[in-house]
């Protein structure tokens, strides 16, 4: 069947929306909008967007959870995916969510964590499975999961063991067996580390470092510290991987209404500088393109005179500059520089100068298109 015959057979039957239908037709107006949706979704605007966010959303409610597990299984692959919906789905039963937990990139940190603190013990143990756990969601699974979420977490390679992590996984570990004999088998922490300590109290903890690592004397470590090896990120540098995820991370969030202020100061308070980096774009509306030259070029002019337009406050603008991902990770001395230039310009002033910036893009944009043309 082709898309617009699909398109036709979906639209055809909006009447469920208003109650005049059975059970039958609204399971398959849901399923015909995600299957359409999933043909399009690379080619939607933000509008189109939001439309079939609004109407899955309210056809959600209507239907049977076959119908919501099919539904959600389409949109788990996806790129681009309706915020609205996606949440709602990941925050099913598990039968529905799981796909999504898994799999969905458009699921941001703060929703999985959410959904870690509210949901069962099945959608932990199924995000502790993701093919990416930052630290922040890996310990939330800690502190709100059981065995079965945290030893699956602990067994995900690709799960971040940061020192919050670790600590809490230690003291685990001390009072269960299981969680222990995970640790164990993670090659990439090394408890002789000078690199990070994790304070830990009691006789039984020590005990159980000295079960995970036999080399670890606990009376070489003492009372109140292990070391331990924290895996970080690298901090400078651009991923086109990262980008595009947290680029429809961004997206979705602000398909729900919520990329502003707020939003801004966690990415940065986080250090989720292509989140950051990603906000920035949308709330600027400027070409991806051009804020990622901005960043392989170590623009911090641009920067500030576009952020000085917005409108965002000295210390924000400080630590999004120190977050975000540069070709370069910038020095204390670069950021101080920045922030004095940043405070020296006028945002009446810096919004003339964007302006003109943009304009002048836009007009050298429109003559390559004629010229092409010609």
């Amino acid at each position: 069947m082709s898309e617009l015959e699909e398109g036709r057979r979906a639209f055809s039957t909006f009447r469920v929306l208003n109650g005049d239908s059975n059970i039958v037709e609204r399971d398959q107006l849901f399923r015909n909008m995600a299957q359409l949706y999933s043909y399009v979704s690379d080619r939607c605007d933000d509008e189109q967007v939001a439309q079939y966010d609004e109407v899955l959303c309210q056809l959600a409610e209507l239907v049977e959870q076959e119908a919501r597990a099919h539904v959600a299984k389409l949109l788990a692959p996806l790129d681009r995916a309706p915020g609205n919906v996606v949440v709602k789905l990941a925050n099913d039963d598990i039968a529905v969510a799981q796909p999504l937990l898994e799999f969905s990139n458009v699921l941001s940190d703060d929703d999985l964590i959410e959904i870690v603190a509210n949901q069962t013990e099945q959608h932990r143990v199924a995000i502790a499975g993701r093919n990416s756990v930052t630290e922040r969601v890996g310990e939330a699974i800690v502190e709100h999961g059981e065995t079965p979420s945290i030893s699956r977490l602990v067994r995900n390679a690709n799960a971040e063991m940061g020192t919050n992590v670790l600590q809490k996984l230690v003291l685990k570990a001390a009072n269960d067996p299981t969680i222990a004999n995970d640790l164990r088998g993670r090659e990439d922490i090394d408890w002789r580390s000078l690199s990070k300590h994790i304070s830990v109290v009691g006789d039984k903890v020590l005990e159980t470092i000295a079960q995970i690592d036999p080399r670890i004397d606990p009376v070489t470590v003492g009372k109140v510290s292990a070391v331990v090896y924290n895996r970080m990120r690298n901090r400078a540098g651009f991923s086109a991987q990262e980008w595009k995820v947290a680029y429809n991370q961004v997206k979705a969030l602000a398909d729900r209404k919520q990329l502003d202020e707020r939003a801004l100061i966690r990415f940065a308070r986080f250090g989720y500088g292509h989140h950051t980096a990603a906000a920035l774009t949308l709330l600027l509306h400027v070409a991806p393109e051009v804020f990622v030259k901005w960043l392989a070029m170590q623009d911090y002019v641009a920067i500030t005179v576009a952020l000085r337009a917005l409108g965002v406050a000295p210390d924000l603008f400080e630590s999004m500059v120190g977050s975000m991902p540069w070709r370069d990770l910038p020095t204390s001395v670069d950021i101080a520089s920045v922030r004095r230039r940043f405070e020296a310009l006028s945002k009446e002033e810096a919004m003339g100068i964007f302006e003109l910036w943009r304009a002048h893009a836009f007009r050298r944009r429109t003559g390559h298109e004629q010229a092409g043309a010609a």
